[in-house]
């Protein structure tokens, strides 16, 4: 009986030790396929100053390409926030320019592997705790897809979203 006990323990502490040292299996669904840059911009045709003190200027490469679009195009831009967040192949990411706040949220999800130049997506744009927008997007090198948010303090929230610029499509 004493020798069956000891043959049970024995069992069960090598049980143990071994599965202590089985390596961990890693999640594939969380290998990282890239980054994603979130920036938020203020954009009117009055003061720039209602952005606040935080708002910074934009550079003048940003200002052509917010430019470059009729509906973009206004005569001052303000960069509020950014969030550069892991796009993971299986799961979804979260991004909160805003920081502290969560008043503009932009959730993401690959939809297929990247190739070498570009990402597609799920995206939505979430406000005040609301989704307000879902859509497919396709991400190419360092073109931002730009999304004419609401209007605030005068002018109107737009919120950029592209692939960092320091990680590639299909990096690990």
């Amino acid at each position: 009986m004493q020798a069956t006990r000891r043959t049970i323990s024995f069992i069960a502490l090598l049980w143990l030790i071994l599965s202590a040292m089985a390596p961990a299996q890693d999640d594939p669904g969380k290998a990282k396929l890239g980054q994603v840059c979130v920036t938020v911009y203020y954009a009117t045709d009055g003061d720039p100053a209602a952005a606040g003190a935080k708002a910074a200027k934009v550079s003048s490469l940003t200002e052509s390409l917010l430019r470059s679009q009729p509906q973009l195009d206004f005569k001052n831009y303000r960069a509020l926030g950014q969030d550069t967040q892991a796009l993971l192949r299986s799961y979804e990411s979260w991004a909160q320019p805003l920081k502290p706040s969560d008043e503009i949220l932009i959730r993401f999800e690959a939809r297929s592997l990247p190739t070498a130049k570009m990402m597609q997506l799920d995206l939505e744009l979430w406000l005040s705790r609301k989704k307000i927008l879902k859509t497919d997007a396709r991400l190419e090198g360092n073109r931002p897809l730009f999304i004419l948010g609401p209007e605030w303090r005068g002018g109107r929230l737009i919120v950029a979203v592209a692939l960092a610029q320091n990680e590639k499509a299909g990096s690990k």
